[in-house]
């Protein structure tokens, strides 16, 4: 007996599938680990979280940086998630030829309902690994802000944040590597 496993891709091989056209443009995928993961659909909650959470940072990071929203990270060598928003460092051609990478990103921010045990418990290890500093997760399910930075490597298999801080919906937040950027957090959760 014989067993296969799927086709693990590298992102040569991703922006090649795309290039041909391989994915309909009404779709949205994402490349975990080599995998080509479907993304989840989002629910109106998501949706007016994204929405407010894009308009306070656009008022409070103005021109210090750039805000991506669910645009691709580059995550080599198998990597390339498309977080739901991303602060990024500016850059003379705003990324024009490349996608950014981990040494770009200030803040990696994914909201969670449906996709809550995915982005903690795959997407969490993943940005570890990169090296992204600070990961936040707009936890809509139990209703707070988990906010995660120094990431680590405990052993071989395990990856994760040494912190992690948990910010209420009417609390306020300092921006990481934007201290004297606060955000409040009751304009940014549903409700």
């Amino acid at each position: 007996m014989s067993l296969s496993s799927a086709k693990r891709f590298t992102i040569a091989e991703y922006h090649r599938l795309i290039e041909l056209g391989f994915f309909a443009e009404d779709n949205r995928f994402e490349l975990i680990r080599g995998r080509v993961t479907h993304r989840i659909a989002k629910t109106p909650k998501h949706s007016a979280c994204i929405t407010k959470l894009m308009r306070e940072l656009f008022k409070l990071i103005a021109e210090q940086a750039i805000l991506g929203c669910q645009s691709p990270v580059t995550l080599p060598p198998d990597s390339e998630p498309e977080p739901d928003l991303v602060i990024i460092k500016n850059r003379a051609d705003d990324y024009l030829d490349t996608h950014p990478r981990s040494s770009d990103i200030l803040l990696l921010i994914e909201i969670a309902d449906s996709s809550l045990k995915y982005d903690q418990q795959e997407k969490l290890p993943l940005y570890a690994e990169a090296g992204i500093s600070d990961y936040w997760i707009f936890n809509l399910v139990d209703n707070y802000l988990e906010c995660y930075s120094e990431p680590y490597q405990a052993s071989q298999s395990k990856l994760g944040y040494r912190r992690k801080v948990i910010f209420l919906p009417n609390e306020s937040v300092n921006l990481p590597n934007f201290y004297d950027l606060v955000l409040d957090l009751s304009k940014v959760f549903p409700g």
